[in-house]
């Protein structure tokens, strides 16, 4: 019983993973989308979760990238290291 509830936990940390790496993946474009004011365009479990990570905050009724956001986002665009 106990490897079975160590399975489902396992396959939720597993999902959860792989959203936050879709959100990582799609944060460059929600910026982009914002910047250009096509909001409308985010769907609102996306908003949702980027405000849930901290990556973007409301700020006058509007969306913002906070400090974290520009760090995933620096993180998206750096040169990968060399071996």
């Amino acid at each position: 019983m106990a490897s079975n509830q160590q399975t489902r936990v396992e396959l939720k940390a597993i999902a959860a993973a792989a959203v936050r790496e879709r959100l990582r993946q799609a944060l460059p474009l929600t910026v982009e989308r914002l910047n250009q004011r096509q909001a409308d365009l985010i769907e609102d479990s996306d908003i949702e979760a980027f405000v849930g990570l901290n990556w973007l905050e409301w700020h006058g009724g509007g969306l913002r990238l906070t400090i974290t956001g520009r760090n995933v986002c620096a993180q998206m665009t750096a040169a990968p290291a060399s071996v």
